[in-house]
């Protein structure tokens, strides 16, 4: 009979002949045959289905296979055993590899076939070990759905006991991680979609069915998309699990994300991100409330830093998402939470200034009625952003003419919606330790405070602070016994860098560093103050190292006696730079340079040379006037890199009265100890 039916379907009869014959085939399957004959039905019947060459031969072959083994259960089972099974699922099947999602599909019809046999159990428990096998070796969107969907038909398939079911979950979020489309076509991508969605069924039917398996599960699934492994990017297909974790858990999971100190701010701001891209996948439910609740929990415990960084990364992706009606109600709440949240600077909302005109002319010229809800809410929102950035009328112009015949909101309305937006409105629920704390600005910062007209001295402390390599060096400097100024900057570093105060008063500082001229209370020019400051420092330095080299006896100094020796040598800093055999200051390796002029006469050619070291640069912005008599055409730019720290910069510009020609050369030191060529700056004067 397996002759028979092998040339039969083979032959080049019409297909409607051979359906006839294959049908008495079929009926024949209740007639006796022996062991043999039954085998070798099963193996045509198997080989027809896994290699045939058309739908109508892989069509026959499964009439055939179930026929047979209704009728033949006993001979059924001693052939689908378990030996066929393992090859099966680790061999393939001629060339069809193992994994191919046919081979799934003919373990599914066998155990359909013998789910009344006792062998069943054998191949149930053989299955659980190659399901977490194949979950291992990461498989491809289709070979993935197809073993869920066999495993979700079979629960008695599934990995048994706590630890093997707890490691087929992971193992299941981990291959969801490495999920990707074949294809960018419509059909490619529902297909796709498809699949996601029947590997996720079975992770919530998991989880239903062993609540232990769910939090491991999550830290799992946290712990991919935390990852700051630019090598790897995890799949969005990660979203459709989202929709099956129970909301009550939002509470326990986000306060014990944004409390664990073992989550680095990186890896945060890697989930936090990666949780935004997945208002990109069409079918996700409840993604909005989790990005939503994680930037709540994270403005509780004042990661302001990742806010903003992610703000600022994210906005833009957040608001294209606004033009896919599948994904748009989602996008939404995340933009107006990001944006209304966002009260320290107008950067973030400006980014999507751009991009708001044409938005709204495209919903109005859709004219659907979910296309009017949405323009009421987004114009809410774009009203409530220009109300808190008042200052820019004219960028804020044609986004007004778009939107001037939709309802805007009252003052008190929008004054309302900030309040409630902000990050420091969402401190309530922090632990009441931290609640009674005034909190830190928005930005994460601490402030100073104006001690009338200081804005000169806040300025540059303020610099020097976010001078990283300059922070660090002062915080690390061992000044224990000293009550020098250095000193009373490292507190003063410290408590910036420490404090959870909104701002701190100065007062100390200011005492110790105003300089004798400085009339208190009055404005003061901050570049004055600057150079001051650090002469102070550079000489107090070496004032301290040159005491720490003599003996204790003849260097007994008070404090006030030092500070008013360092102020006297601060003033002549710059008349008395330090030899190249003395050790530099931390002032002249993080700021310091030096300073070469060099005059030339044209007609004996004589140059004279003087040197002198500084601390910074004074740029003068000539104006417009002094270039009206100078050809612009006549002035040329060239440049040349000298060596590694030296740049060559030649100008020459010539007019119809005069030629001159300025030639200079910068370098500039770049704070590096290791660094042993100093930065000069080179200025020639040609004379006539």
């Amino acid at each position: 009979m397996d002759k028979i039916l092998e040339g039969l379907v083979s032959s080049s009869h019409p297909l409607p002949v051979k359906r006839v014959i294959v049908r008495r085939v079929v009926e024949s399957a209740e007639t006796p045959l022996s062991q043999a004959q039954c085998r070798a039905m099963f193996a045509l019947s198997t080989r027809l289905i896994l290699q045939g060459p058309d739908p109508f031969q892989r069509q026959v072959g499964r009439q055939v296979l179930e026929a047979y083994a209704r009728f033949h259960r006993d001979e059924f089972e001693a052939f689908f055993n378990r030996g066929l099974v393992l090859g099966l699922l680790q061999r393939g099947y001629g060339g069809l590899g193992s994994r191919d999602p046919a081979i799934l599909d003919y373990v599914q019809a066998g155990l359909r076939l013998i789910i009344s046999c006792p062998s069943v159990l054998e191949l149930f428990a053989l299955l659980q070990v190659e399901a977490l096998r194949m979950v291992c070796e990461r498989p491809a969107p289709p070979l993935c759905a197809r073993l869920c969907q066999l495993l979700g038909d079979f629960p008695q398939c599934l990995p048994r006991g706590r630890k093997l079911s707890l490691a087929f979950c992971q193992q299941l979020v981990r291959s969801m991680a490495h999920f990707q489309s074949k294809g960018s076509r419509e059909p490619e991508l529902r297909l796709y979609v498809s699949q996601v969605t029947q590997v996720s069924g079975l992770l919530r039917s998991i989880w239903k069915a062993e609540p232990d398996t769910l939090l491991p599960s999550l830290q799992e699934l946290f712990a991919v998309i935390s990852s700051t492994d630019t090598s790897f990017e995890p799949s969005v297909a990660l979203a459709s699990l989202v929709q099956h974790i129970p909301l009550q858990m939002i509470t326990v999971l986000i306060r014990s994300l944004t409390t664990d100190p073992n989550v680095k701010d990186a890896s945060m701001t890697q989930a936090l991100c990666r949780m935004i891209d997945w208002l990109s996948w069409p079918l996700a439910q409840h993604v909005e409330t989790w990005v939503i609740a994680l930037l709540k929990g994270l403005a509780a415990v004042q990661k302001f830093t990742i806010l903003i960084d992610v703000t600022l990364l994210k906005i833009e992706l957040v608001f294209n998402r606004l033009w896919f009606p599948l994904v748009r109600p989602g996008a939404l709440a995340v933009l107006s939470h990001m944006l209304l949240s966002f009260q320290h600077s107008p950067e973030a909302f400006h980014l999507l200034v751009p991009h708001v005109v044409n938005l709204v002319h495209s919903f109005k010229n859709n004219g659907l009625p979910s296309s009017t809800t949405f323009l009421v809410q987004l114009t809410e929102l774009i009203h409530c952003m220009m109300y808190h950035y008042s200052g820019f009328p004219d960028l804020y112009e044609p986004i007004l003419e778009a939107i001037k015949e939709l309802p805007k909101p009252s003052e008190e309305k929008i004054k309302l919606i900030l309040n409630q937006s902000a990050w420091t409105s969402q401190s309530s629920s922090l632990p009441s330790c931290l609640s009674r704390l005034s909190g830190k600005s928005e930005t994460g910062k601490t402030g100073l405070v104006n001690l009338g007209n200081t804005c000169y001295m806040n300025s540059v402390i303020q610099a020097l602070f976010m001078a990283t390599d300059f922070r660090r060096h002062v915080l690390s400097l061992n000044l224990n016994g000293c009550n020098s100024l250095m000193r009373k900057l490292q507190h003063l570093f410290a408590f910036l860098a420490h404090t959870q105060r909104e701002a701190y008063a100065p007062r100390i500082f200011f005492e110790a560093s105003r300089p004798p001229w400085f009339t208190p209370r009055s404005q003061q020019d901050c570049s004055e103050y600057l150079r001051f400051l650090l002469d102070r420092l550079h000489e107090e330095e070496r004032t301290l190292k040159a005491l720490s080299s003599t003996k204790p006896s003849e260097t007994m100094m008070s404090d006030e006696s030092l500070a008013q020796e360092t102020a006297n040598k601060a003033q002549v800093f710059t008349e008395a730079p330090c030899t190249g055999g003395e050790e530099r200051t931390l002032i002249e390796r993080m700021f310091g340079g030096k300073l070469q002029t060099s005059i030339c006469c044209l007609n004996c050619k004589s140059t004279s040379q003087k040197e002198e070291p500084f601390t910074d640069l004074s740029l003068a912005f000539c104006p417009p006037a002094s270039f009206e008599n100078v050809d612009v055409q006549s002035i040329t730019l060239s440049s040349e890199v000298k060596d590694d720290c030296m740049v060559q910069t030649s100008i020459v510009a010539s007019s119809p009265v005069e030629e001159s020609a300025l030639d200079t050369s910068l370098a500039v030191n770049d704070g590096c100890e290791t660094v042993m060529n100093e930065g000069i700056l080179k200025t020639f004067f040609l004379l006539s």
